[in-house]
């Protein structure tokens, strides 16, 4: 994928102009050889920790009307996520299960493998894992098929700074 392909992404011009809309510049958009399908692939290709990947991973509940509400969890690539304590941050009085590729499209805009952390068409309840604080840079792969990976140091102002709200720290997903 060339250079100016990989910035006219659709989901990487999302999650770039989110970022954007929050004062962060200076990303940098890398594109993979090849799909990168696991953190530990991920991680591989650029050459850094797997922790240092950050896993988009969103979950259903029943949300009101009986239909389902999508949640979404920002993982360490070295951690798993615990959906009790998912459920329980998060307020929901519920344990999340997985998501089907149907509500992480339509809640996220992204398809299952490329769920960018930013730039949904909705507002998504989302906790942070609290060890991502670990990395000053982390990375999170976009776009279809998990090509495109955009490094930033935005997380890390996320963990200082924006964590209420809708934005819940975990300090331990595990």
């Amino acid at each position: 994928m060339s250079s100016a392909a990989i910035l006219e992404n659709a989901s990487v011009k999302r999650v770039r102009e989110a970022l954007r809309l929050r004062g962060v510049e200076g990303e940098r958009v890398i594109a993979l050889d090849g799909a990168a399908r696991t953190a530990a692939e991920a991680a591989a290709a650029l050459g850094c920790e797997v922790g240092a990947i950050v896993k988009s991973l969103v979950f259903s509940c029943p949300g009101e009307g009986g239909e389902k509400q999508a949640v979404m969890a920002l993982v360490a690539g070295d951690r798993q996520c615990n959906v009790e304590m998912l459920g329980r941050a998060l307020g929901l009085g519920v344990t999340p299960g997985r998501a089907d590729a149907d509500l992480v499209r339509r809640a996220t805009g992204f398809a299952i493998g490329g769920v960018g952390p930013l730039g949904h068409p909705e507002q998504l309840p989302i906790a942070i894992d609290g060890s991502l604080a670990r990395f000053p840079l982390l990375r999170h792969l976009t776009g279809e098929g998990g090509e495109v990976t955009i490094a930033t140091s935005y997380y890390s102002a996320v963990l200082e700074h924006e964590a209420a709200t809708v934005w819940r720290v975990i300090p331990d997903f595990n």
